[in-house]
């Protein structure tokens, strides 16, 4: 992903721009030789902050400056941004009581943490011939945490596995 560069100083290429002030005041279409002249008067750069405009927009400032604010304004877009991860607890369609209690316990955990939880039945050998054993094991579940969660994937065959995806309610 390659980031996107600003032109400073010598490196614009059009002969004549439009420039703001360090004040943000408009100071008018100049020659870039005029332009480059005025931002080092102050002591800043002259920065082409909308190159495709005609003619490009040039504005003067402390560059160092300000790419010290967008990396601070991208690290705080960062911190508030929040990632939700899927939790997977898988069974068995054989799987007893007081383990789907645990199972349960464990889904509430993740569900309280705000992450998704995939519910697998694995079926080995045979018990594929099975599977209303695995909806019932699911529902089982289900009904335990009725009050809790939303199905976001209703119950679905994947190969040897029956998968249902929980999210908490909002």
């Amino acid at each position: 992903m390659k980031k996107e560069q600003e032109n400073i100083n010598e490196k614009i290429r059009a002969r004549q721009v439009r420039v703001i002030g360090a004040d943000g005041s408009q100071l008018g279409i100049l020659s870039l030789e005029e332009a480059l002249n005025a931002a080092r008067e102050e002591g800043l750069d002259l920065v082409e902050v909308a190159p495709t405009a005609d003619p490009p927009v040039c504005k003067i400032m402390d560059y160092g400056k300000f790419r010290y604010q967008q990396s601070k304004r991208s690290q705080e877009a960062k911190k508030k941004q929040t990632v939700i991860q899927v939790k997977e607890v898988k069974l068995r369609p054989k799987t007893d009581e007081h383990d789907i209690q645990t199972k349960v316990r464990h889904i509430r955990r993740f569900l309280a943490q705000k992450d998704k939880a995939k519910v697998t039945v694995i079926f080995r050998g045979r018990e594929i011939a099975f599977k209303d054993r695995g909806e019932m094991v699911l529902q089982r579940v289900l009904e335990e945490l009725k009050d809790e969660v939303v199905v976001e994937m209703p119950p679905k065959i994947e190969g040897r596995n029956l998968v249902m995806i929980l999210a908490p309610k909002s």
